[in-house]
């Protein structure tokens, strides 16, 4: 049974309640139990937002590519994903404007590639902002624990404490938790800043190239000490200095005029997360060394600190560490809420999770993948493993939204359009070549984590093919705009229909 054949999915118009079984509540109460809280955003706080998402990143993580490329092949890789990125959010910037729903990437795919689409992309993008917060909660744990904070130990209470504090900011309401974000987050970007004159004042060009160079590896040079391929397995941590500005699209229910905000927000993002993946990655690495960088827990601080031991101000941007992660963790939960949220309301997953407080915040959307994440990080304690699934599923939802931007440009080219990427398809085309080429490295990074990933959404796809795909709810805001598009297509095909055979 298909959309159009489910009673109780009926497009609007057709007479019969479409938002749930019979006897159901009709589609305006159904949503009315469903509204997040309008015009809580301007750009500013969208900007903020991006660029919480991934700032944790350049406090660690990404110093792990140099074990794998080098820092010329993590250079290399940086610079493509960060191509790869700026493609994507150009097109994302492109459809957000077009579509501007809490669905994001699910509702541009839904749009553009029919419910399997839709499925497949909010399926993969849920999966990473599940998946990362979890992870990040035990970086923070770890974090804690190395400053010595109120003499805590990292651990599930620990965990426990960071899921019920900032998921309850977040469930006081949209606005106050996104200024929340927005300080936390300005906090991280100042004091990597701050870092950054301090390392260049110790800045050696020799200290970039001074792993040992691997005789074995084809192309291997002192710039690429692991060859060629060394710049492919770096793929996903240049990602890091990236990860989750995607995101930004998530908050456009609850944006102010989202037409306008969406794409300057995304810009913004975009180009300060540019600037600071240049700057940490020469600082870091040209101060101290590729090699006494690579595999530490907190590279900006070994930077810094050298054989001297701890500075002033490897301690400030020790705390600061702590606050980009603050600020990450809290972002993230708010992206993996909200694409909870519009999947729960299209039908695609059980539809009391989309349920919204009295002060709009879409509650279970919160608790349910805070308790699930809570119970990841307690039961691994696997904080690079988790985010190695993440960067799979968000991988899988590049490919799925740049073919999606590829797919409407062709299929719907009057579509109304107040911001159109700059290079159409042709923009769109790089980022969707660079996303497959960074799910194949995955693979090469952490196989296991990769086929965790694969797994988790072949469960997802079993309960969609056999059980959600047949009980949509066609008043939700993605499925409106596709049937919509789809009635649009069958009048102009019944338009045709006369002149065609009059030929």
């Amino acid at each position: 049974m298909t959309l159009d054949e489910n009673p109780d999915t009926a497009p609007p118009g057709a007479g019969s309640p479409h938002a749930g079984p019979p006897g159901a509540p009709p589609a305006d109460d159904y949503l009315r139990r469903r509204a997040l809280r309008r015009g809580s955003a301007g750009w500013l706080l969208l900007t903020g937002l991006g660029v919480g998402y991934v700032v944790s990143g350049d406090y660690s993580g990404w110093n792990i590519g140099l074990a794998k490329g080098g820092f010329g092949g993590l250079a290399v890789a940086t610079l493509l994903m960060g191509t790869m990125y700026a493609c994507l959010v150009l097109a994302l910037a492109e459809l957000s404007a077009v579509l501007p729903a809490a669905g994001g990437g699910y509702g541009f795919a839904r749009r553009a590639l029919g419910t399997w689409g839709g499925f497949l992309t909010g399926t993969a993008i849920l999966i990473e902002y599940v998946l990362a917060p979890a992870a990040i909660s035990i970086f923070i744990g770890d974090y804690v624990e190395s400053l010595g904070l109120f003499g805590l130990e990292s651990g599930w209470p620990l965990y426990l404490g960071c899921f019920a504090v900032f998921v309850g900011i977040h469930l006081w309401g949209v606005g106050e938790a996104l200024r929340f974000s927005l300080v936390v987050t300005a906090v991280a970007v100042a004091a990597l800043l701050v870092f950054a004159v301090g390392a260049f004042t110790e800045f050696r060009a020799d200290a970039l190239v001074d792993i040992p160079v691997d005789p074995g590896a084809y192309g291997a040079s002192g710039w690429l000490p692991y060859g060629l391929l060394g710049i492919w397995a770096a793929f996903p941590f240049g990602m890091w200095f990236f990860l989750g500005v995607e995101g930004v699209p998530l908050a456009a229910e609850e944006a102010k005029d989202p037409v306008r905000s969406m794409p300057r927000a995304m810009a913004l993002s975009m180009g300060v997360l540019v600037v600071l993946a240049a700057v940490t990655l020469v600082a870091a690495t040209g101060a101290r060394g590729a090699a006494a960088v690579q595999d530490a827990g907190n590279p900006l601080v070994v930077a810094l600190e050298g054989d001297g031991g701890p500075t002033a101000l490897s301690r400030f941007v020790n705390y600061a560490g702590l606050a980009g992660l603050v600020a990450s963790f809290f972002s993230l939960v708010y992206a993996g809420s909200r694409q909870l949220f519009a999947l729960s309301r299209a039908g695609y997953l059980p539809r009391f999770l989309s349920l919204t407080s009295r002060r709009k915040a879409p509650w279970l959307g919160l608790l349910v993948p805070g308790a699930i994440g809570f119970a990841l990080a307690a039961g691994t304690d696997d904080g690079a493993r988790m985010l190695n699934i993440a960067v799979f599923g968000a991988t899988i939802s590049y490919a799925l939204m740049a073919l999606s931007h590829i797919v409407l440009r062709r299929r719907e080219p009057l579509l109304v359009r107040p911001y159109r990427t700059p290079g159409g398809v042709v923009t769109s085309s790089v980022a969707l070549g660079l996303a497959l080429c960074a799910l194949v490295a995955t693979f090469l990074v952490d196989a296991v984590a990769a086929l965790m990933a694969l797994g988790v959404y072949v469960v997802a796809l079993a309960y969609f093919a056999l059980y959600s795909r047949h009980r949509l709810v066609a008043s939700a805001p993605e499925e409106e705009f596709a049937a919509l598009a789809a009635a649009e297509a069958e009048l102009d095909r019944a338009g045709r229909a006369p002149r065609d055979g009059a030929g």
